[in-house]
C-alpha cells in the first residue's frame, strides 16, 4: 500500500512526546495504515479534527476515552499482525468491523 501520510507528517510526529495521547494515536495509525478520513468516522470526529490532533492539538475531554480505546486496540491488533492494512479496503473493512459503521 502507498504511503498514506506524508514524511514530513510521520517526522513531525516522532518529534512529539511519546506518552501524549495525541502522539500514541497518530503514530498507531501510521505504523497500522489506517487513513485519516476512515479514522475520523471510527471516532466519530472531523478528518480535519484527527490532522489537528495528529499534529499536537489537545483532544477534548469528551473524545480522550474513545480515543484511548481505539488507540489500545489499534496497536493491539497492530502487534497481532491483524494491521497493518495493506490496502485502502482493507483499512476501510478493519475499521468497518472495529466500530460496526459503515464508512463512505
Amino acid at each position: 500500500m502507498p504511503r498514506i501520510y506524508s514524511k514530513e507528517l510521520v517526522d513531525l510526529v516522532n518529534t512529539f512526546n511519546p506518552y501524549y495521547d495525541t502522539t500514541c494515536l497518530a503514530k498507531a495509525c501510521i505504523r497500522a495504515n489506517l487513513p485519516a478520513k476512515y479514522v475520523a468516522v471510527a471516532l466519530r470526529v472531523t478528518r480535519m479534527t484527527i490532522h489537528n490532533w495528529f499534529r499536537g492539538n489537545p483532544i477534548r475531554e469528551k473524545n480522550r476515552k474513545l480515543v484511548e480505546v481505539f488507540t489500545d486496540l489499534v496497536e493491539s491488533d497492530t502487534a497481532k499482525g491483524i494491521l497493518p492494512a495493506k490496502t485502502k479496503a482493507e483499512a476501510k473493512k478493519y475499521l468497518e468491523e472495529m466500530t460496526g459503521r459503515k464508512i463512505p
